[in-house]
């Protein structure tokens, strides 16, 4: 009798299990909707793009239309980074024709994006123009040491000629964003990558990056020790990032 009543209790285990396993699923896949929906990237950077997401078992699929062509990258970085996500099928479309590789109006674009996610320059209060590869700087920077960061990184961007920046300084230095601004793992993650990636001097580094707790650590190879040093640098300066790890090997 027991034998029968132990197989009896583990015959039902195992059918509660297999009941429960598709309910799991499918709030692992609810969470993973709305914590997308609920990241920093997507509430400050995609909150006017149409993207629709939809995951099943993890896989999620992304579709609809976005502004420009980064933030198909950009969504596709979040996303992969949250929790139980095991691929991104990134079928999002973009509005509009992309400038030509190279063009004036690909290089403003790249200078933009160059900007967008460090807190130690304001991408909002500075205008780029580009003729023939020459990037003017206009707006107002925070202080002079903002400025001059501006120009340095402007002037990373693959294919600029030269940077003419005419910002002014603001006669009260503004107050910078602080090192420890809540930012959730999965956005700092994609805000890294893409940072790393438009960098020119950074660009060829295939590194892996982790965050958690806002704590960044980079894995991957760097060509030298300037370039892992720079790769630090960079990190560091993106948003919501409270320190960073850089654990690449130098080939």
């Amino acid at each position: 009798m027991k034998a029968i009543h132990s197989i009896t209790m583990l015959v039902a285990a195992v059918a509660l299990l297999v009941l429960n396993t598709p309910v799991q699923a499918e709030n692992m896949d609810s969470r993973i909707e709305s914590s997308a929906r609920q990241s920093y990237v997507f509430k400050t950077y995609l909150q006017g793009d149409d993207i629709k997401i939809e995951s099943k078992n993890g896989a999620v699929i992304l579709t609809g239309l976005v502004a420009e062509n980064f933030h198909k990258s950009l969504a596709q970085e979040t996303v992969a980074g949250l929790p139980g996500v095991k691929s991104v099928d990134n079928r999002l479309e973009v509005k509009g024709a992309f400038p030509t590789a190279n063009s004036d109006a690909w290089l403003r674009e790249k200078v933009r994006v160059t900007l967008l996610f460090h807190r130690s320059v304001s991408a909002a209060t500075t205008e780029v123009d580009v003729t023939d590869g020459i990037v003017t700087l206009r707006g107002e920077a925070g202080s002079q040491a903002q400025k001059e960061l501006t120009t340095e990184y402007a002037k990373d961007v693959e294919g600029v000629k030269e940077v003419k920046n005419e910002m002014s300084v603001a006669k009260t230095p503004k107050k910078e964003r602080t090192v420890g601004e809540k930012i959730d793992d999965a956005s700092i993650t994609a805000q890294v990558k893409m940072t790393l990636l438009s960098h020119h001097s950074t660009s060829a580094i295939n590194t892996k990056v982790e965050t958690k707790r806002g704590k960044v650590t980079l894995y991957g190879k760097a060509r030298n020790a300037a370039e892992m040093k720079l790769a630090t640098k960079l990190a560091s300066d993106v948003n919501g990032v409270t320190a960073v790890k850089n654990r690449m090997v130098i080939e």
